[in-house]
């Protein structure tokens, strides 16, 4: 016997939301909303579970599941197969990242009608040609998609759809081909005009600077979606005042499920007993590893025009370290060991997650005691009465290579990989991170290299360029917006105008012994102008052996 107070299917008001309403509820709520990636089912069930209203079922992780690259390896009817399994394992709507689109606007008209065929609430699609690469290896080598032909594509979409709550959301990549904030709104205007549901604005800055720009011009014209996936240090209220539809969390869970795996597949086949794993998020480059991207990336050495060289670094390790004792007695202190490994490991670990391997050390006290393999090494043999700039001076004069971008560090430095992706931009020529809470260097009662910068760190730091004013030690309290963490990048095209500063400081009779400080200050003497990313922490500077026990929990 029925139910009496059960609902009655006859009653539309009584059965629940289609997916695809539930969707343009999320694309159009008043409030920021957000979609976590999912591959396969059980990590949508995770997804779901975990309390988010919608998943992305995004290209990048949805390849990788199946072994590949995200360059249309796979077919996308493996991609609908696997995202039978989705819908199947879940009751929230999913957003496809349907790549191009699979070809035109034939192929496009009908990924739409296998879609709806199996449940899914909407699909994106960018405006790249077929087959696409994804957008974070050398997106400025890729060729966008004619605009006509792209809004064909959109057009023939949305006449296929048989519900009329399905969304085509479409992706604008203007701004990883390197094209600017015309061309994105230029782009999008069109694709609005064409019957887009939203517009998914891309960037690969480490800031949200360009999504930032693009949402203030494009104003409430139609939902505008992120994924913040290289700016994820950006504080979520900033996207909130913003205005953004929705953020998407766009490969996360796959992230932290590889050096999971990883970790418990080498436990259990050492110890054949499973205990804790790591559940530390993999670098996105990690997953390109695990797709055979580097072979890809080799291939276009091979067939492709070279356009720059591969990033290097120059750490300054030449001091003793005399503060710590008998622990430098024998050797300097960027060899000290923290937990089992050099300070120098541990800075050579960071640069590597970030994709850098090029690395030269230059050496001073104990140059024999530094000798970690894989590394280049120059000597300053005058480093007892000479400064930094003598050692960098070293370093330039030991490689020519103007061609690639060098970074600067210390060797008593240890830093996490965001420090370096958080100045892995390609459109400053100087640039230097800055540590907001520059009070934690006054209470620990040691020097510091402060600085004075165009505007202070704020939420409305995000929407400009902040420019470096001074750095000096003796800034006064409150003149200070933070202090200089000692990391400096060079663009290659300013590599030549660095080596004449250089030379030109040394030529000066105080230039034997001055400091990088003294270098920043040069340049924007001379009229360089020198990006300051602000930060707070994700550093540590080793100079007692206080700092030497605190670096122990920080690595």
């Amino acid at each position: 016997m029925s139910d009496p107070s059960a609902p009655s299917a006859a009653d539309p008001a009584a059965l629940p939301l289609r997916r695809t309403t539930r969707f343009r509820q999320l694309l159009h709520s008043r409030e920021l909303e957000f979609l976590l990636e999912a591959h396969n089912g059980i990590s949508a069930r995770i997804g779901e579970e975990a309390g988010f209203k919608g998943l992305w079922a995004g290209g990048l992780c949805m390849s990788a599941q199946y072994g590949v690259r995200d360059s249309n390896e796979a077919s996308w009817t493996q991609v609908l197969e696997m995202l039978e399994f989705m819908v199947d394992a879940t009751t929230v709507p999913i957003l496809l990242d349907g790549d191009t689109g699979y070809g035109n606007f034939n192929n496009v008209r009908r990924l739409v009608r296998k879609l709806e065929q199996r449940g899914v609430a909407a699909v994106c699609i960018e405006d790249k040609v077929y087959p696409k690469t994804n957008s974070f290896i050398d997106g400025e080598k890729q060729q966008l998609a004619d605009i006509d032909e792209f809004c064909s594509r959109i057009k023939a979409g949305k006449d296929a759809q048989r519900d009329d709550d399905f969304s085509i959301i479409t992706r604008v990549e203007a701004f990883i081909a390197g094209w600017g904030l015309g061309e994105a709104l230029r782009r999008a205007e069109a694709y609005h005009a064409a019957g887009s549901d939203g517009i998914l604005i891309h960037s690969a800055l480490a800031t949200p600077r360009e999504v930032l720009a693009f949402k203030r011009e494009w104003g409430d014209r139609s939902p505008v979606v992120i994924v913040p996936t290289k700016y994820y240090a950006t504080p979520t209220e900033v996207f909130r005042e913003a205005g953004f539809s929705i953020a998407i969390w766009a490969n996360h869970l796959l992230r932290a499920a590889i050096p999971a795996m990883q970790a418990c597949a080498a436990t259990l086949a050492r110890e054949q007993n499973l205990r804790s794993v790591e559940d530390d998020v993999a670098p996105v480059r990690e997953i390109f590893r695990l797709q055979g991207t580097s072979e890809l990336q080799e291939a276009e050495g091979r067939y492709l025009p070279r356009q720059g060289g591969e990033s290097r670094v120059v750490v300054l390790a030449a001091s003793r370290g005399s503060a710590l004792g008998e622990l430098t007695a024998t050797r300097p202190k960027t060899m000290v060991q923290v937990r089992g490994q050099p300070l120098l490991a541990h800075i050579v670990a960071a640069y590597n997650a970030a994709g850098i391997k090029r690395i030269t050390v230059v050496r001073g006290y104990q140059p024999g005691a530094v000798d970690l393999p894989g590394l280049g090494y120059v000597d300053n043999p005058e480093h007892e009465s000479t400064g930094e700039l003598v050692s960098l001076a070293c370093a330039l004069d030991a490689d020519a290579d103007d061609g690639s971008d060098l970074y600067v560090s210390y060797g008593d430095v240890i830093f996490k990989r965001y420090i370096i992706d958080s100045l892995a931009e390609p459109a400053a020529d100087f640039s230097i991170v800055v540590d907001t809470d520059w009070h934690e260097s006054v209470n620990r009662g040691r020097a510091a290299d402060y600085v004075s910068c165009s505007e202070p760190h704020s939420r409305h730091a995000f929407y400009h360029d902040v420019q470096l004013r001074r750095c000096a030690e003796d800034i006064p309290e409150a003149e200070r917006h933070g202090e200089w963490m000692g990391f400096l990048r060079v663009g290659a095209g300013a590599l030549p105008r660095l080596r004449t500063v250089v030379r030109e400081l040394l030529a000066r009779p105080e230039g034997r012994t001055a400091k990088l400080h003294h270098l920043l200050s040069e340049l924007v003497a001379r009229g360089e102008q020198v990006r300051v990313v602000y930060t707070t922490g994700h550093w540590l500077d080793v100079d007692s052996v206080a700092d030497l026990v605190a670096a122990g929990s920080f690595a």
